[in-house]
């Protein structure tokens, strides 16, 4: 079938991220810990994540201004501006976060740009803080195409796939999210291997669609080339 392009996610699929989002929400509610109870600052922070997607799209800034919005709500707007200058503080601090590649990731990408595949990298959030992981990463000059996209859906993949491939019937999309990295390729007609993250933030959660034929796991992506091989 000879299988190209393929799409690699970025955040916790080719290097941390979530962990730093875990440790700064941690912070956070130490920061408020005088206001509210942690499990309902983790269920109202996660609530103004939910609601401020469609406005600020993913990220650390979007992040940022959640836990802003967060702590003037359950401050009955009464926040001291010391209290939102740390959340500030802790919210560059994850911008200037250094990129740690995850086991296998160079090896994989770089194993599929030997095979003569199109390598692409689908990721999204922030442009400017993605921009800079990948360059920190090292990575970039591996990859044929880097799109940076607001939502991974299936019309984005059917897009992506068709413009630097032959369409979603021959690509394959690998990544941590079964919401946003497997579901919709495999929706849009493509491979869909998911790669699992010990790390995952819920509003990326969903069912897996076990049975389909279109589906892989991998323990790591370390595993990815023989899959690759043995598909096409």
């Amino acid at each position: 079938m000879n299988l190209t392009p393929i799409g690699f996610d970025a955040d916790d699929t080719l290097w941390h991220n979530e962990r730093f989002f875990v440790l700064t929400q941690q912070r956070f509610t130490e920061i408020l810990a005088d206001y509210a109870e942690r499990e309902s600052l983790d269920e109202r922070l996660l609530a103004a994540e939910a609601r401020n997607i469609r406005h600020y799209g993913y990220g650390i800034k979007g992040f940022m201004l959640s836990m802003i919005e967060t702590a003037i709500e359950v401050t009955e707007s009464r926040v001291p501006a010391a209290v939102i200058g740390q959340i500030l503080e802790i919210g560059q601090e994850m911008l200037r976060h250094p990129i740690e590649l995850l086991p296998h990731a160079r090896e994989a990408v770089e194993a599929m740009a030997a095979s003569d595949r199109r390598v692409l990298l689908v990721t999204k959030g922030d442009l400017l803080d993605q921009e800079r992981k990948l360059a920190e990463s090292e990575l970039f000059d591996v990859f044929d195409r880097v799109e940076i996209v607001s939502e991974k859906t299936p019309e984005t993949y059917r897009r992506i796939f068709t413009e630097h491939g032959h369409g979603p019937e021959r690509a394959m999309m690998v990544g941590n999210s079964m919401k946003s990295d497997v579901l919709p390729a495999i929706a849009a007609g493509a491979w869909g291997v998911h790669v699992p993250f010990d790390l995952a933030w819920a509003l990326e959660a969903a069912d897996p669609p076990t049975g389909h034929d279109r589906f892989v796991t991998l323990n790591n992506l370390g595993e990815l080339d023989a899959l690759v091989r043995r598909v096409g």
